[in-house]
C-alpha cells in the first residue's frame, strides 16, 4: 500500500495579524512546518501551534528563513553562509525551546520561501542550512525538493532526506514550480488539488501548466496553510488519500 506524509506551513500569524487556521489544519496533516519567527510567527504563536501539535501527534519541523518579516521570506537575501548558518541554528533552537515545553521536539527542518528556492540552486547557502541542523541535532530530518542540493548535502552529512511535492501548486515542465508571479502559481480547487496529490502519491508524478507529465518521487505532500481555503483543500486531499488506500504517516515518527 502507497503510504506518503502530508505536511503545511503553520504559526505564520504574528502580533496582530492571523494568518491561517492553525488547528484545524493540524486536525488533518501529519507533519507541521511551524514558523521561527524570522518570516512570521511571535513567540506566543509559537508556544501554542507547537502544543497543538503535540496534542494531535502532528510532528514539528522548523520552518526556517531568511531575516525578512517585511517581505514574508519571500525575498531572496545575499547573506553570507556563515551568518545564514547562525540565523538558521537560531531559529531551531527558539522553535525547539516551545516544542520541548509542549513535551516534544523539532524533528526535522525545511527551508520557507525565498531560502527554500535558493536551497534548489545556491549550494553555499544549502550547505550552511545543513550545517546548522546538524550542529543542533544530526538525528533531524530534512524536507525539501527532491533532487536538490539541500538534500544532497544532507544525505551526504547523515542526515535523513525527505523529497517533498506540492499538490496545490503549479510545475512547470522541467519539475520546477511556477513564480507566484505569474497564472497558474497556486491551485485553489480542492477536488483538482486532491487529484493532485493522489497522482503524485500512487504514480509519482504530476500534470505541469503545459499538460506535460511530471515524474515526482516523495514522501510528502505539502499544502500550504496561507492559501485561501486552506482547511477546505487539506481536507479534500486527505479525503481522496484516504479513498485511493494511501496511507498517511508522518516520515518523523
Amino acid at each position: 500500500m502507497a503510504a506518503i506524509d502530508l505536511n503545511s506551513d503553520l504559526g505564520e500569524s504574528f502580533g496582530t495579524w492571523t494568518l491561517g487556521d492553525d488547528e484545524a489544519m493540524l486536525d488533518l496533516v501529519t507533519s507541521a512546518n511551524i514558523a521561527c519567527g524570522f518570516h512570521a510567527g511571535d513567540p506566543s504563536t509559537l508556544r501554542r501551534v507547537c502544543q497543538a501539535a503535540a496534542d494531535r501527534n502532528v510532528s514539528i519541523g522548523g520552518h526556517v528563513s531568511y531575516p525578512d518579516l517585511v517581505g514574508f521570506g519571500r525575498r531572496f537575501i545575499d547573506i553570507d553562509p556563515a551568518e545564514l548558518r547562525d540565523v538558521v541554528l537560531y531559529q531551531l533552537a527558539a522553535l525547539d525551546g516551545f516544542a520541548q515545553v509542549a513535551g516534544t521536539g523539532v524533528a526535522y527542518v525545511k527551508p520557507h520561501g525565498a531560502l527554500y528556492h535558493a536551497c534548489t540552486s545556491n549550494p553555499d547557502q544549502a550547505r550552511a542550512v545543513i550545517e546548522a541542523a546538524h550542529e543542533y541535532d544530526p538525528a533531524m530530518a530534512v524536507l525539501g525538493a527532491p533532487d536538490s542540493p539541500l538534500l544532497a548535502f544532507a544525505e551526504a552529512i547523515g542526515m535523513e532526506p525527505v523529497a517533498e511535492a506540492f499538490a496545490d501548486r503549479g510545475y512547470l515542465p522541467d519539475g520546477g514550480l511556477v513564480p507566484r508571479s505569474e497564472a497558474g502559481a497556486v491551485i485553489s480547487d480542492p477536488a483538482t488539488v486532491a487529484a493532485r496529490a493522489v497522482s503524485i502519491a500512487v504514480e509519482h508524478r504530476v500534470t505541469a501548466v503545459d499538460g506535460s507529465a511530471v515524474e515526482l518521487r516523495a514522501r510528502s505532500i505539502c499544502i500550504h496553510g496561507d492559501t485561501p481555503g486552506a482547511v477546505a483543500i487539506a481536507g479534500a486531499v486527505r479525503a481522496g488519500l484516504e479513498v485511493a488506500s494511501v496511507g498517511l504517516h508522518s516520515f518523523a515518527l
